[in-house]
């Protein structure tokens, strides 16, 4: 209960009331017994990471995984980038990150964007970092970023994993000043209900450090002027765990999952990234 004459700050009212949609998002899409056509339950191919992908792109097509290594994946990445440089579609959005991004279906992304997906599969914080000039040319609205677990899955400590976030964030917002850089948070994973061929690695790490670490995840984005998506508490059941109807494996997401992140990001750019964008100034450099 609040008294007193103080007020309740407006910024704390729209975080509460973007919080409260996304959360209703996430509940109607749990009491759905049918989450999509059986033609949309396929997951996106290594053939098909175009991801300059337009709102009219047609559905991801089945193919075999990793048929691409690490250095194919980052000449590949490059070239669509270099795509999306010379052709500079209209509200353009990058995903940067691992698996999760990587695997985002097209079809799934919000039709309101032009999205170019710079995931590659088991990246880490560093590697991330090391080839963020791949877009450098392009011209985003929105950058969104999700890095990190499988740094924690490779046992890197938590302080190279947020300095590598910061500079990161660092990076993009010298490069991209004009464009909203949107970190989001590291998901649960499953817990003892996980299958993925890792589990031992995955189980060693609790969900409460991956708790831990988006707290400071969160305060490091406000300092560098950057936006923060906390995904977690959407994607966790009631021990903290990754909610197994969200997930495939225990570590990647099922078609639920990203309508979920899918929910979250039309929320998040609707009320968050517009209002960001109305009042921010491009980013000037530190002295």
């Amino acid at each position: 209960m609040f008294t007193g004459s103080k007020t309740f700050p407006a910024w704390a009212l729209l975080s509460l009331a973007t919080n409260g949609l996304l959360m209703l998002a996430v509940i109607l899409l749990l009491l759905r017994e049918h989450w999509l056509p059986a033609s949309s339950q396929a997951s996106v191919s290594a053939t098909q990471v175009s991801l300059l992908s337009s709102p009219q792109a047609p559905p991801p097509n089945l193919g075999p995984r990793h048929q691409l290594n690490y250095d194919q994946w980052v000449a590949l990445l490059g070239r669509e980038a270099s795509v999306a440089a010379t052709q500079q579609p209209k509200h353009l959005t990058i995903l940067a990150g691992d698996s999760l991004s990587l695997w985002f279906p097209t079809d799934l992304l919000p039709p309101e964007r032009t999205w170019l997906n710079q995931g590659i599969s088991g990246e880490t914080s560093a590697g991330l970092l090391r080839r963020l000039d791949l877009f450098d040319e392009t011209k985003p609205e929105v950058i969104f970023v999700m890095i990190g677990i499988n740094d924690l899955i490779r046992g890197v400590k938590n302080e190279t994993i947020l300095a590598n976030q910061r500079q990161i964030i660092k990076y993009l917002r010298r490069v991209h000043p004009r464009s909203q850089v949107v970190v989001q948070s590291i998901l649960p994973h499953g817990g003892e209900a996980t299958t993925w061929e890792g589990r031992d690695r995955l189980l060693a790490i609790p969900n409460s450090r991956i708790q831990e670490i988006n707290k400071q995840l969160a305060a490091i984005a406000a300092a560098e002027g950057a936006l923060y998506l906390d995904l977690h508490p959407l994607f966790a059941d009631a021990n903290g765990n990754l909610r197994s109807v969200l997930t495939s494996d225990g570590l990647h997401l099922s078609p639920q999952g990203y309508m979920v992140w899918r929910s979250a990001l039309q929320v998040f750019a609707q009320f968050k990234i517009e209002e960001a964008g109305a009042n921010s100034q491009p980013y000037r450099r530190r002295r």
